[in-house]
């Protein structure tokens, strides 16, 4: 049976020793604060009064409520106060200097059965507990900010922790109505250990002007679903708190994919730190504002300067999700859409495929049967390349094979009408190639979708060393004609969003190869932890696994980046045919469900 903790000290009372704090006395936890001194007291109470406030204001608590919470609440600047508490919870500031300091002044203090825990989101817990004389009752319980929401607290533990520790600790984790993820004592842990490979990557983006800060951002938004850009979610965590936790990260797996960015080391040194100091990535309203305020960085007006070329008529080839979407967006904006097939039934099959989309938006609401019938007017099928010659732009959406594409790139060169703008939605071949493949290679452009592209936002619009400035243009103002958000960056592999989400795919696989955590706790982590709509196994499964090693293995061909070499395990389950929900197994099997 798990041990009871009634009375839980938490040393620390800034944003997250608060948000534990309350977390603990909502659930009739008796809670012992200590702070540094009273200003800082103060500071905590604030915090708890502002987050009890928002919490009412939501209905989630009632004000009875709140008075009996913050009655469980006692706080002071003495550590003798925690004498009788059965665990004490540390959230200081994240240097091991401090944490080791407090942990040998809390060892000599408590009772010896009294557990110690750590919030550390990156410290090596082993050297925290063999500096005690109580190394077996000391765990991390890494909280996520804010903690009165964030469902997700990874219980770290040592090779020296008693199992009984975890096993209470994590029965007072789901006492409170949080869930645990058991991990073991690595940098980063689950989370921290995916998530930040990934933000220090989108700043080494950012910092080789490949992409503006404004299009990463977004481009991670409308593309995976994240709640907040990589960028902008630095400047939330704080630009110096990230660059500890990497330079911890970097010391342990000496894999430079984690040594910091210059670039935020160079914040960092300028006291630039982000939300809380007013200006990092981003400036903002003033200090720990939310707000961001346009900077010399900003973009003002068009992000190309050119006169976009005339578009009334779009031609797409191909058949699939992606091309059936594009042409039911575009039919959609007004513009009339030629599709080309490769056969009668493929192009009926198609039309069955928009005739079924805006039927279930008719009976949605979302479109009303003079729209849809509109649409449906303004698309025509055929089995003949030539039969797009007159069209102002045509987007490829066929199979993702070079060969294929720069074929088809040829034929359209000689059937196209001078001034055509060709587009591709490849999501990691190189456009040059597209593009050379043809004598017009300042008309080609990458116009990269995101599937379903009825329902996705972004588009990558890619323009090569050639592509003509009004072509860039023309497929920008098609975005805005079509409700979907652009960004514009270079011709390399990935593009924006697969050059940041695969590797940090490729991450969780080599973690579930090294018996680090579970499929379901990791993709527990980066959802509940990080916000992200899927987890990174549950998403491999739906792309596909044989998809995901393509892109992965292209982006290793192109940066040459040791650690970006796909996961043995990733290229196992491909050669076995386990590809994810398609063929019914993946990483999960779909079969016996």
């Amino acid at each position: 049976m798990a041990r009871e903790f009634s009375k839980v000290g938490v040393v620390g009372l800034g944003t997250m020793g608060a948000g534990i704090a309350e977390v603990l006395a909502r659930s009739g936890v008796d809670v012992v604060g200590i702070e540094v001194d009273e200003p800082a007291l103060d500071r905590a109470r604030g915090h708890l009064a502002s987050s009890t406030a928002r919490a009412v204001k939501k209905g989630k608590l009632t004000e009875d409520e709140v008075t009996a919470l913050l009655g469980r609440i006692s706080t002071g600047t003495d550590l003798s106060a925690l004498s009788d508490c059965q665990l004490v919870i540390e959230a200081v500031p994240e240097r091991m200097d401090v944490k080791a300091a407090l942990f040998a002044e809390l060892d000599r203090l408590l009772p010896e059965d009294t557990v110690l825990a750590t919030n550390t989101s990156a410290l090596s817990l082993t050297e925290l507990a063999t500096g005690t004389s109580r190394p077996s009752r000391v765990v991390g319980l890494h909280w996520f900010n804010p903690a009165p929401v964030m469902d997700l607290v990874e219980v770290v533990r040592t090779v020296v922790t008693d199992p009984s520790v975890v096993e209470d600790v994590g029965a007072l984790v789901a006492a409170v109505g949080k869930t645990g993820v058991i991990a073991g004592d690595r940098a980063g842990f689950i989370a921290n250990a995916l998530l930040f490979g990934y933000l220090n990557n989108a700043v080494k983006m950012y910092e080789s002007k490949y992409a503006s800060r404004e299009d990463i951002d977004a481009a991670m938004r409308f593309g995976c679903g994240h709640p907040m850009g990589p960028l902008a979610l630095l400047d939330l965590i704080g630009l110096d708190s990230a660059y500890e936790i990497l330079e911890t990260m970097y010391a342990q797996s000496r894999d430079h994919r984690h040594a910091p960015a210059p670039l935020l080391k160079q914040y960092v040194t300028a006291g630039l730190l982000g939300r809380k100091s007013g200006r990092g990535i981003y400036t903002y309203a003033g200090d720990s504002s939310s707000e961001v305020v346009p900077d010399a960085l900003t973009p003002a007006g068009s992000a190309v300067d050119a006169t976009p070329r005339a578009v009334t008529k779009i031609g797409v080839i191909g058949t699939g999700t992606m091309a059936t979407g594009i042409i039911e967006v575009c039919a959609k904006s007004g513009y009339e859409v030629v599709f080309r097939a490769r056969g009668e039934d493929k192009v009926a099959g198609v039309r069955k495929k928009v005739e079924g989309s805006l039927d279930k938006a008719v009976q949605r609401g979302k479109l009303t049967e003079d729209v849809r019938a509109e649409t449906l007017a303004r698309i025509t099928g055929t089995t003949e390349l030539d039969d797009l010659r007159d069209c102002d732009l045509v987007i490829e959406a066929v199979v993702e094979d070079l060969a294929v594409k720069k074929a088809l790139f040829g034929a359209l060169d000689d059937v196209m009408k001078p001034g055509s703008v060709l587009a591709t939605t490849t999501s990691s071949l190189p456009v040059i190639e597209c593009a050379t493949a043809t004598s017009r290679p300042q008309d080609v452009v990458g116009m990269h979708w995101f599937n379903p592209a009825t329902v996705m936002k972004l588009v990558e619009v890619v323009p090569t060393v050639t592509t003509a400035p009004e072509v860039v243009a023309t497929v920008l103002e098609i975005c805005a004609k079509t409700k979907k958000h652009p960004v514009l960056c270079g011709d390399r592999a990935g593009f924006i969003v697969n050059a940041l989400l695969f590797p940090y795919l490729n991450d969780a696989v080599k973690m579930l190869e090294a018996h680090y955590a579970t499929i379901d706790d990791i993709d527990f982590a980066m959802t509940k932890g990080c916000g992200h709509p899927m987890g990174p196994f549950a998403l491999m499964d739906v792309v596909g696994l044989d998809v995901t090693l393509a892109i992965q293995r292209t982006l290793f061909d192109e940066f040459r980046e040791p650690g970006d070499a796909p996961a043995p395990m990733l290229e196992h389950l491909v050669k076995a045919g386990y590809l994810g929900r398609k063929t019914g197994r993946g990483f999960r099997d779909y079969a016996k469900r």
